[in-house]
């Protein structure tokens, strides 16, 4: 043994398995693994179940129900109900949401005691001999999975500091009269859509022409076209130049396309990073990407014997519910002996919770055209207005569109926009995971008067 190694800190604990990152992918591999008689560890620094639960997923679908009852009330006339809105107390939902989320937060720890999960808090950083430190602590374990997740980006331009992250969002103690998303991806249409709803002068600043552009065509024109209607002003080919914070407080924005003064929240929705800089990786030779992004195999292997990587820091498909079916089943493949049991990342169904809300599973019209030429490619369209609708002054249409591949006309993509299409999708989901045709859709009798009838009925 070396003289550097004999100086080195001596390990407090070894553990047959140790994750790295108290979020949903992480809690869930290892309390997986801990069914087998695994003696497992999680590290987390912040507060458990990761960004999903604290500043992502959960506590953004409490303000997404919150903005749907200030559609519905806008709605109640028109079925007949003589309802007078008096005002709308963002600190109340706040508080009520922070609680729940506080509850959960401790549902997660208990779910480790039951579990016998060693819970470990603190920054974890890799040693030299693939050790991992924790408060000045070192651990060792046999395998060890990084599931750090990422982290929002704030851009590199003068006064960017004044404005607020997605993880910001939530910490805001009023409604902001006036605010700028900047962002053309699914947080930023999200986010936006909320405030609007609630009655903020919202606006969303975007590169080009259309938001949510690596969606289905159909879905990127159907969402920008509702964003307005839906309370958010839309400023195409615009970006921000420079951010001002004046005496008053309120901050001024020159922008490409000119000034935009008064504002009192601006919120950068422009991507996320990946949890990888601070973990010591470049200690062990873990290989990440360019962007920093973990690089793993087909088994979330990394280059890296006895590592692993999955989740938000891998930089591919960043869905809660992804990372933590890849945590399982990395469980079961190492502890259970399932040696080919892996993750299949193609055809997993994803919603966004816009005004109204988009469903989308599978291969987009032009990626099958790429994948099997124009001429075997077939593809049915629906546009309507929801029966809801039907008495109200207000319209708002629903789009739905299946791809198929010939010449048995499987369906390939599934994608809508429309009341109600983030409930559907899930059953639609299954049966295209399952390899359905469009016959057999068509085969499965409509549910009447429903929206999702339309699926099954398109000609």
């Amino acid at each position: 043994m070396s003289q550097f190694l004999k100086k080195m800190a001596p390990v407090v604990k070894t553990f047959d398995y140790l994750v790295i990152g108290g979020g949903s992918g992480g809690l869930a591999s290892a309390r997986r693994a801990a069914e087998f008689g695994i003696k497992a560890a999680v590290v987390e620094e912040a507060r458990w179940g990761g960004t999903c639960v604290n500043v992502g997923c959960v506590p953004k679908k409490v303000m997404f129900n919150t903005a749907m009852h200030a559609e519905f009330i806008h709605d109640h006339k028109g079925y007949g109900f003589d309802v007078e809105l008096k005002g709308f107390d963002w600190g109340a939902v706040k508080k009520s949401r922070d609680a729940y989320i506080k509850r959960l937060n401790g549902i997660y720890e208990t779910n480790l005691e039951k579990s016998q999960v060693e819970k470990i808090t603190g920054h974890a950083h890799f040693t030299e001999d693939k050790c991992v430190e924790v408060n000045g602590q070192k651990y060792a374990a046999n395998h060890i999975l990084i599931a750090s997740g990422g982290r929002p980006t704030i851009p590199n331009i003068p006064g960017a500091e004044h404005g607020i992250n997605s993880d910001g969002f939530f910490e805001l103690d009023d409604l902001p009269k006036k605010v700028v998303v900047v962002g053309a991806g699914y947080i930023a249409v999200e986010l936006a859509g909320i405030f609007g709803a609630l009655g903020s002068d919202t606006s969303l600043l975007i590169r080009y022409d259309q938001v949510l552009r690596t969606f289905d065509s159909s879905i990127s024109k159907a969402v920008t076209d509702n964003l307005e209607p839906g309370g958010v002003k839309l400023k195409r080919k615009t970006q921000v130049k420079k951010v001002s914070k004046e005496s008053d407080g309120t901050l001024t924005l020159d922008t490409t396309t000119g000034i935009i003064d008064g504002v009192n929240c601006l919120l950068w929705a422009i991507g996320r990073r990946p949890n990888s800089d601070t973990l010591g990786l470049e200690k062990i030779g873990v290989n990440v990407d360019k962007q920093g992004n973990i690089i793993v195999d087909e088994y979330q292997n990394t280059n890296v014997p006895g590592v692993y990587s999955l989740g938000d820091v891998c930089g591919k498909a960043l869905l809660t519910p992804v990372a933590i079916a890849a945590g399982r089943r990395l469980s079961h493949r190492l502890f259970e002996g399932k040696k080919d049991l892996k993750l299949n990342y193609s055809n997993i169904p994803t919603v966004v919770f816009s005004h109204p809300p988009v469903g989308t599973i599978g291969l987009t019209e032009d990626e099958a055209t790429a994948k099997y030429g124009r001429d075997n490619v077939k593809v049915y369209n629906s546009n309507f207005v929801p029966m809801y609708y039907a008495i109200l002054e207000h319209k708002s249409r629903c789009v739905m569109k299946l791809v198929c591949a010939l010449p048995d006309e499987k369906v390939v993509g599934l994608h809508m926009i429309g009341q109600g299409c983030d409930e559907m999708l899930q059953g639609f989901g299954v049966a295209i995971k399952m390899g359905a045709t469009k016959a057999q859709f068509d085969e499965c009798v409509a549910i009447h008067p429903t929206s999702s009838e339309e699926l099954v009925t398109m000609r």
